[in-house]
């Protein structure tokens, strides 16, 4: 209530209106990232590594609550924890909120685009803890997608509580999703692009967003930061050794090379994804049982690989985060070696399909994130073992990698570029990171990850009045009405009983009233007649003046057609009509609304066919 009324008292068409509102998003986005992180160190804790003796190995710049002993390890008990684990969740959320499943950060965008910025209250908690336990059982996914959500649904619930207009509860939303992943992924610039990026699959951007997010996001990450251990606020997520740079110009054809194989894998990922999704949706089990389903069956592959490979330490990768995987790939990946790395990559798309498409709770983002640093660390250390003149540090293939992938997969280069330099502290391979990612955009542009993702902001449900308005700026009435020598005029002294029979003569709905000077004087429809068409006595008694309305809404040719589309909707009528802009008494003619939305329709299709010419 407090808050309510300090933020009624702000001047809302100052920035200090989003100023407070953003700070606020980020502060819960960033606690919300604490408590989320702890509970996922809880779950690991006290099921994988209790039971399986099994602590998945993290990112140099994680925070960890326990020091775990590699001590007891009992790999096919990982499959038991792994499939409560899912049980557990998919219990939590299709009892309490069944809009949680999956990936989270699709719902997020489905809610700004056909929600009108809405997401229930209690999304927040239910993702919150079924994530944290489908990620801390081992299943494979990453925190994007939870923390977006989280953050998403506070916006969202802010805006609901505040009564704030759909608009202003889309951008707190959108403010909230970039928080949260600013914050977890210690990327605050990151975190503002993405959220203003990941809304569409094309070249476009949620620009009012931008701002209150880049707020949010710096916030969210200085809270989190607080959790940290002291030192290490400002410490990369994947530390401060990475310090490659773009070497020879000639790598950049080698990179296109990596772009080609990333493109491959992205499709294969999303065909992975979607298809899997499909074939749970035909299974006769119930709903609740397809996360255990999906994440026992996750589990047991990575198992088998495993047991194949005999290398624990980095065959499980393909379970859980896959981080401290990502990590040696990123610092010497020749200790992985390119069959491993290749086989990773491989089998983590089908682990994170099973885990998250069966139902299970968890972000898309970090497995890209080790897809495309495995296969980027592989075409690496094979261009090394050729040209190791040329290519003297492989592991700069995986930091592009990591980039490349998910910017064509989601179609967010730009976010993507920075996110993934502000993950691995450093801007040097800035260069080689937007080619890769530029290329894996054009390339991969058949192909999205996010389902709910529109093309542009045209597409868009949420923006569609707003570009009716832009559109109908452009036409004027002059262009679209009928002119006066087609209109049946009625003189303001005509009977009653010759109006009805003037309009018996002709099927025109409004007719104006003109004085003996031809002056329009008012305007009357055949609706208004049939009122006195029940009283003869009135026959002969009433005129023309009797039955129009002397207030008439006009427009004048130079008035554009957004102008008029609002006297249209003051008035509530189909016709509205055209008088000169000096002279308001003379009649020119008359609009239609048809005409309105049809002049929009066609303008439209030109700009969509422009559009697709350029294409």
């Amino acid at each position: 209530m407090m808050l309510a009324k300090l933020v009624t008292a702000l001047d809302w068409k100052v920035s200090g209106k989003w100023t407070f509102l953003s700070i606020v998003v980020g502060i819960v986005a960033g606690v919300g990232g604490i408590i989320f992180q702890i509970l996922g160190q809880l779950v690991i804790h006290y099921t994988l590594y209790q039971i399986a003796g099994y602590s998945p190995p993290e990112a140099m710049g994680e925070n960890s609550l326990f020091h775990h002993e590699h001590s007891g390890f009992s790999p096919w008990l990982i499959v038991a924890v792994m499939s409560v684990g899912g049980l557990v969740s998919g219990w939590l959320v299709y009892t309490f909120a069944p809009e949680a499943e999956g990936h989270g950060t699709d719902a997020a965008i489905d809610a700004f685009h056909n929600k009108r910025g809405r997401i229930r209250g209690r999304i927040p908690f239910v993702k919150t803890l079924s994530s944290a336990i489908t990620l801390g059982t081992g299943g494979s996914g990453g925190r994007e997608g939870p923390i977006a959500q989280i953050g998403a649904s506070f916006g969202s619930y802010l805006g609901k509580v505040l009564k704030l207009p759909s608009r202003d509860r889309r951008i707190l939303l959108a403010a909230g999703m970039g928080a949260g992943v600013g914050a977890v992924f210690r990327a605050p610039l990151a975190g503002a692009l993405f959220a203003a990026e990941i809304l569409y699959s094309e070249s476009d951007f949620e620009a009012e967003v931008i701002i209150p997010a880049a707020t949010a996001s710096i916030i969210g990450y200085s809270v989190y930061g607080l959790w940290l251990p002291e030192g290490t606020h400002h410490t990369p997520l994947f530390g401060n050794d990475l310090t490659y740079t773009a070497g020879h110009p000639m790598e950049l054809f080698l990179y296109a090379v990596l772009a080609v194989f990333l493109v491959a894998f992205g499709v294969a990922y999303i065909k992975t994804f979607y298809g899997i999704h499909s074939l749970f949706a035909k299974l006769p089990i119930p709903r609740v049982l397809r996360p255990a389903l999906g994440a026992g069956l996750a589990g047991t592959i990575g198992i088998l690989l495993f047991y194949f490979w005999d290398s624990e330490e980095h065959t499980l990768a393909v379970l859980a985060t896959g981080y401290g995987t990502l990590q040696t790939a990123l610092t010497s990946a020749s200790d992985v070696g390119i069959p491993l790395l290749l086989a990773i990559a491989g089998v983590k798309i089908l682990t994170t399909s099973l885990t998250i498409s069966s139902g299970g709770s968890g972000g898309v983002f970090g497995p890209s994130m080790v897809i495309g640093g495995c296969v980027g660390a592989a075409v690496g250390l094979v261009f090394h073992d050729f040209w190791p003149e040329l290519v003297p540090n492989p592991e700069s293939f995986a930091i592009v990698g990591m980039a490349g992938f998910f910017a064509g997969c989601a179609h967010a280069p730009f976010s993507t570029i920075i996110m993934v330099s502000e993950m691995t502290g450093g801007y040097g391979l800035l260069l080689p990171t937007m080619w890769v990612s530029t290329l894996t955009f054009v390339m991969g542009r058949p192909w999205k990850l996010y389902s709910k993702q529109v093309p542009t902001r045209l597409e868009s449900p949420a923006h569609r009045g707003d570009f009716l308005v832009d559109v109908l700026e452009g036409i004027s009435v002059k262009d679209v009405f009928h002119q006066r020598k087609r209109l049946v005029l009625i003189p303001e002294g005509m009977p009653l009983a010759d109006i009805v029979h003037k309009i018996a003569e002709t099927r025109q709905h409004y007719f104006p009233v003109v004085d003996s000077h031809g002056n329009m004087v008012g305007i009357f429809s055949g609706d208004d007649v049939r009122s006195y068409l029940y009283d003869e006595t009135l026959w002969k008694l009433a005129n023309a003046r009797d039955v129009m309305t002397s207030r008439v809404v006009c427009v004048t040719p130079e008035d554009d057609l957004n102008t008029a589309l609002r006297c249209f909707t003051a008035v509530a009528i189909d016709e509205l009509p055209v008088v000169d802009a000096v002279d308001r008494g003379k009649l020119l003619g008359t609009l239609r609304h048809k005409e309105v939305i049809a002049s929009y329709n066609r303008r439209l299709m030109e700009y969509k066919k422009a559009v697709e010419e350029q294409d």
